[in-house]
C-alpha cells in the first residue's frame, strides 16, 4: 500500500463528511462568485438627495407626533416638552428649505435667450 492509500484508509467517515461539506461548500462559493448574476435593483442608483430629504421629513414629523404622545401620557414636563418640540421644529423648518431647494433646481432649467433677442444680434 502507498502512503496516499494508508492515509485514505485511517480517515473515518464523520471525516469523510466533513471534507464532503467543505467540497460542496467551496463549490457553492465559486458558482455564487462566478454564475449568479446582480439583480437589476442592485445596480440601481442610491437615494437622490431629496429622497433622504424627505424621509428626514417624515421620521422629525414621527417624532413629533410620538413626543407630543409621550407629554401627555405625562412623561415630560411642560419645560422639557417645549423645548424638544421647539427644537424639532426648528430642524424640521431646515429640512424643509432644503426640500425646496432640491425642489426648485429641479424643476427650474436655464433658458436661453428670447426668441427676439437672439435676432437682434
Amino acid at each position: 500500500m502507498s502512503g496516499l492509500e494508508l492515509a485514505a484508509a485511517q480517515i473515518t467517515s464523520s471525516e469523510w463528511a466533513v471534507l464532503g461539506a467543505c467540497a460542496a461548500l467551496a463549490a457553492a462559493t465559486g458558482l455564487f462568485i462566478f454564475h449568479i448574476r446582480p439583480d437589476a435593483s442592485d445596480l440601481a442608483p442610491h437615494r437622490s438627495k431629496l429622497d433622504q430629504l424627505l424621509e428626514r421629513r417624515d421620521t422629525i414629523y414621527d417624532n413629533l407626533r410620538d413626543l407630543r404622545f409621550e407629554y401627555r401620557a405625562g412623561k415630560y414636563s411642560d419645560g422639557d416638552y417645549e423645548t424638544m418640540k421647539n427644537s424639532m421644529e426648528l430642524e424640521a423648518a431646515v429640512v424643509l428649505a432644503e426640500i425646496d431647494r432640491a425642489t426648485d433646481s429641479i424643476t427650474k432649467r436655464p433658458r436661453g435667450p428670447k426668441p427676439a433677442q437672439r435676432s437682434a444680434h
